[in-house]
């Protein structure tokens, strides 16, 4: 009961939204991925190369859902896990692919991925595998469906929100493991609730979750405070080597292979994170040789440039503020390629704003 003279009445609090929003509408595509993963009985888990939260978080989530409801679930990648992960995979179905055979498997889902080809040596053993295969991805599609069913949605913050749907949907709570790994897929495609993506759903799944017991400051310094004593200097030699274009606009650093025993750096967001901070700064490229002769993108934009569209250029995609590629050439080659790329997309983005200054 209210008390009397408090002005709190349900009239009042009718005028205020639910703590937790009703889920978007389920669409014709998404009610078929949920209707195999109901039927299904044993599921291969897999996700892109170099997983990252979101992805192995959304994994480890999945994989606690349909083991609640009996199925049998292994989690495989292309690539190991960042160790700053490891926390997520205790007691979770986990193996490294080191090629072979598939485990078996009817039901294949890719997360946080839409391009069987970024699934990296995994990719034509799937292709070959006559299990049928489901993605769950908030990435814009790179191409023609090639897939049996999606639970897909370009305006999720994240997978790992998705798989919150999904949670829901089948009515499964969630235990201590699998709300760690939806935090952690949450706040490392938000930038810790920083990023434009951050909204009101992202916000609700994130207090459910506090509520079911993730402890914020406790996972923050799993993910990000557990670096080795190299890291400021790997980042500081690498912030070291930026250098600005179109009038301090774009900022661009490139990291070579590191030398025998020199510092490295597996996470670009420190120095994306610090570029983009610069006041001028619209659009930050790191720019990281492999080996084999091809380089890697990391594309990011603070408002309203689309990186994405740079991206596609080469062969790659992702998000609007964030996305990536893969490309042939030597570091030097691919820098200039990028930077001339880059310089032509601002111009042209940023000419409006010039005429309307005119």
């Amino acid at each position: 009961m209210f008390e009397a003279g408090s002005g709190v009445t349900p009239d009042v609090l009718a005028r205020f939204p639910p703590m937790t929003p009703p889920l978007p509408t389920i669409t014709k595509a998404q009610e078929r991925a949920l209707e195999i993963l109901r039927e299904g009985r044993r599921f291969l888990l897999v996700g892109h190369e170099r997983p990252d939260g979101d992805c192995v978080g959304s994994q480890v989530a999945l994989a606690h859902v349909l083991r609640s409801m009996g199925k049998d679930v292994v989690i495989v990648n292309p690539d190991r896990p960042s160790h700053i992960y490891d926390f997520l995979f205790e007691g979770a179905p986990y193996r490294r692919w080191e090629g072979g055979e598939l485990p078996p498997h009817d039901v294949c889902v890719l997360l946080d991925i839409n391009e069987l080809s970024r699934c990296g040596s995994l990719a034509e053993p799937i292709a070959a595998a006559e299990s049928r295969k489901i993605v769950v991805d908030h990435h814009p599609p790179g191409g023609e469906a090639w897939w049996d069913a999606a639970f897909m949605d370009v305006t999720a913050s994240a997978t790992g929100l998705l798989i919150w749907r999904i949670a829901r949907l089948f009515e499964c709570p969630l235990d201590a493991l699998a709300a760690k790994a939806l935090f952690a897929a949450l706040v490392t495609d938000t930038g810790w609730f920083r990023y434009s993506n951050t909204d009101a759903e992202t916000m609700a799944a994130a207090t459910e979750l506090v509520a079911a017991g993730v402890v914020p400051n406790e996972l923050y310094s799993l993910i990000y405070q557990r670096n080795p004593a190299g890291h400021p200097e790997a980042v500081a030699g690498i912030v070291g080597r930026m250098e600005y274009f179109c009038d301090g606009r774009l900022a661009v650093v490139d990291h070579p292979l590191p030398t025998r025993g020199g510092p490295s750096l597996d996470d670009s967001d420190p120095v994306l994170d610090l570029l983009r901070s610069v006041g001028l700064v619209e659009v930050v490229l790191y720019v990281r040789e492999l080996e084999g002769g091809f380089c890697k993108l990391s594309a990011r934009s603070k408002r309203d440039f689309d990186v994405n569209t740079l991206a596609r250029r080469f062969g790659g995609g992702g998000h609007s503020k964030a996305s990536g590629a893969t490309i042939r050439g030597t570091l030097p080659e691919v820098k200039r390629l990028l930077v001339d790329a880059a310089t032509e997309l601002l111009d042209e983005h940023l000419a409006p704003r010039r005429a309307d200054r005119s």
